[in-house]
């Protein structure tokens, strides 16, 4: 009889082992430690997305320039090209690890803030959805 083996990535299969720091850090000792590879996959999509191009050292090419658009003048247009901008950034970086399924922006002009969700899955997992308000 056939038995499909689910697709786990090896680091998980040791359940006591963490595989990283989540974020936000806001734990009892400021780190959180992460234990599934899902976990720290959302942790990185967050910290990319929030990472302004030219703030990492010697990769001025990591992360996006979302958050200096939460103070620029957003119209149709801008907002198209950013979310396509975001959207390369993320598969230029996350190419090999994630499919994504959508990426989104929304704008609330009133209180001037800009909510982002991506939308993707990793190996065969369920779909998840990263949202990060700005």
């Amino acid at each position: 009889m056939a038995y499909r083996v689910p697709n786990i990535a090896p680091i998980d299969l040791n359940p006591r082992k963490a595989v990283g720091v989540s974020i936000p850090f806001d734990g009892n000792a400021v780190f959180n430690s992460t234990y599934t590879t899902d976990n720290q996959i959302q942790s990185n999509l967050i910290n990319f997305i929030l990472t302004d191009k030219g703030e990492r050292i010697q990769d001025p090419t990591f992360g996006t320039n979302l958050r200096s658009y939460v103070f620029e003048s957003i119209t149709a247009n801008t907002l198209q090209s950013l979310e396509q901008s975001v959207l390369a950034d993320v598969r230029r970086y996350f190419n090999n690890t994630i499919n994504i399924q959508q990426f989104k922006i929304d704008v609330n002009y009133d209180e001037n803030t800009i909510t982002a969700t991506l939308t993707y899955n990793y190996l065969n997992n369920p779909i998840t959805s990263v949202r990060i308000n700005l």
